[in-house]
């Protein structure tokens, strides 16, 4: 009897390390682990551990609301089931050998204030679902192999403040109605192959200090950042 009782116990101890988040935001990390190679990681997850003692993760109000791993060597592709962490006000993976597309699940996460991705190997389009993410202010995506043409649902994004793309293979039109936000800050779409580049320009000199960044010179004024490259064709 005592055998079975100090087994419970361990198994109550056990289940209760991990407690700390719903099941669901604990298997979305599980999974973003496995998919990425954790166990190759710079700074890997102790997973036999509490998930408060998970490198670059932050727990807030028993759901995880941060997940920051600058520099850390993962290397494969972001899981669909990410959209599991529905309380994520942050998820920072830049400068990691993240490869793969964009998962259009990233879009339910609605609650998401950050979203960085810079300096990987992400392939394919930008989501369109990216536009119900009406809380973003920072969208970080440079130096990826992005392409195609953004969509028009990135306009819905009324609280962005910054729209990096920088050095990735889009085109087409830049989101003009997003330009006119008084909330960007920066908007930095250099070393692509976008259209319209001219007229957003315009748009955001009328109300907002610019650096403005072609093939050869670089203009600032020493406010908020934005970069744009022009084509010849409007020169």
């Amino acid at each position: 009897m005592k055998k079975l009782t100090l087994t419970i116990y361990l198994l109550l101890i056990s289940v209760s390390l991990f407690a700390q988040i719903p099941e669901s935001e604990l298997n979305a990390l599980k999974d973003l682990y496995q998919t990425t190679q954790g166990d190759q990681w710079k700074l890997s997850w102790p997973m036999n551990e509490p998930v408060t003692q998970w490198e670059g993760v932050t727990i807030t109000n028993n759901h995880v609301t941060e997940v920051r791993m600058l520099f850390n060597n993962l290397n494969g592709e972001i899981p669909s089931s990410i959209n599991q962490l529905t309380h994520l006000k942050v998820l920072e993976l830049s400068f990691n050998n993240i490869s793969g597309e964009l998962p259009e699940s990233l879009g339910d996460i609605t609650t998401l204030e950050v979203l960085a991705l810079n300096g990987n190997f992400i392939e394919g389009s930008i989501p369109a679902s990216f536009g119900n993410l009406s809380g973003l202010k920072h969208l970080h995506l440079s130096s990826n192999k992005l392409s195609g043409e953004i969509p028009n649902s990135i306009n819905n994004l009324e609280n962005l403040e910054v729209f990096n793309v920088f050095q990735n293979n889009l085109s087409g039109d830049l989101p003009i109605e997003l330009s006119r936000s008084r909330m960007i800050k920066e908007f930095i779409v250099a070393k692509n192959n976008f259209k319209n580049t001219s007229q957003i320009s315009k748009v955001l000199l009328s109300h907002s200090a610019v650096v403005y960044l072609d093939e050869n010179t670089l203009y600032s004024t020493g406010k908020p950042v934005i970069a744009i490259e022009s084509s010849d064709d409007e020169k």
